[in-house]
């Protein structure tokens, strides 16, 4: 794994936008400020939401609840039942909407755990044949997780946040993240009720990714 203190890497001058981004959340209006990164290659592209609320203390809003999300075209979008992103990105928009300082990276080219969406759909279809999520990663010759943390803890600390309180089951998202630097204060579960689609799914990911689900 790469430390974000070691390696150099050439970023665009341009490499980061921002804007106010007003969302319809749940019968709500929402202003989020909305900042938008690029890394190295055109893929490395990713958004982040951050909800501040003005009622706050100064105290209360020094370390943000915090989501990186993989981008699920199947899920996000089309709300497919054999994984649990939608409603892990529903839950979070919630949670982070809810907290006084709360944000979302939102990192469309982890798609697939990091395989992209044409290897995700392969791997559903041996899943079909009764492999589970790791077996048919591996059939299709990719990594079990091949997301890298990198990108997403050098715009954390662009955006001046070296701590946070991490929404997240994922272990090994916890740790990539403190090996490029970011101090995890606190982990906050995001566990979703499983359906008759994704329950070996998220069994699998339980028992072989070390989830805490």
């Amino acid at each position: 794994m790469k430390s974000g203190a070691l390696t150099s890497v050439k970023l665009p001058a341009d490499w980061s936008v921002e804007t106010i981004l007003p969302i319809n959340y749940q019968g709500r209006e929402l202003m989020l400020e909305a900042h938008a990164y690029r890394g190295e290659t055109d893929e490395e592209q990713l958004l982040v939401l951050i909800h501040r609320d003005p009622k706050a203390t100064a105290a209360s809003a020094s370390v943000p609840v915090v989501r990186v999300h993989s981008g699920c075209v199947t899920g996000d979008i089309f709300h497919s039942l054999r994984c649990d992103c939608y409603q892990q990105l529903q839950a979070a928009l919630k949670i982070i909407t809810e907290a006084p300082y709360g944000i979302i990276v939102y990192v469309p080219y982890h798609e697939g755990r990091g395989i992209g969406l044409f290897k995700k759909i392969q791997a559903y279809a041996l899943q079909d044949q009764g492999l589970d999520t790791v077996e048919a990663n591996i059939e299709v010759g990719a990594p079990i997780d091949s997301r890298d943390y990198e990108l997403t803890a050098r715009v954390l600390r662009d955006l001046g946040i070296s701590e946070i309180k991490l929404l997240s089951n994922n272990p090994a998202k916890e740790q990539a993240l403190k090996v490029h630097g970011i101090r995890i204060v606190e982990r906050l579960p995001i566990v979703i009720v499983p359906n008759k689609f994704n329950k070996r799914y998220l069994e699998t990911k339980r028992a072989r990714m070390a989830h805490k689900l």
